[in-house]
């Protein structure tokens, strides 16, 4: 994926969690879209082995956050969903 094509689906993913009608759908693909990305942030980590140590922290840093960030999608999608079957 390129830059530009990963920024346009970040921000159709953003746009889809904030709005009410769209957040379960959002939030999957959220996650799915943080999973997408996992493999190019492993290989930024591995590629960027041997740069200076800021940026080797940032590369090492992307990867374990990739979970958290999983997680928070699809506990958008599951809320959203308990949400619509209170009503």
């Amino acid at each position: 994926m390129t830059t530009r094509r990963g920024g346009v689906a970040e921000l159709a993913v953003a746009a889809a969690v904030a709005h009410p009608a769209t957040r379960r759908a959002g939030g999957r693909a959220a996650a799915a879209l943080f999973v997408a990305v996992l493999p190019a942030n492993v290989k930024m980590a591995v590629d960027w082995r041997h740069r200076r140590p800021t940026k080797r922290a940032i590369a090492y840093g992307r990867v374990p956050m990739q979970v958290p960030l999983i997680w928070w999608g699809l506990r958008v999608a599951r809320a959203d969903t308990a949400g619509r079957q209170s009503r």
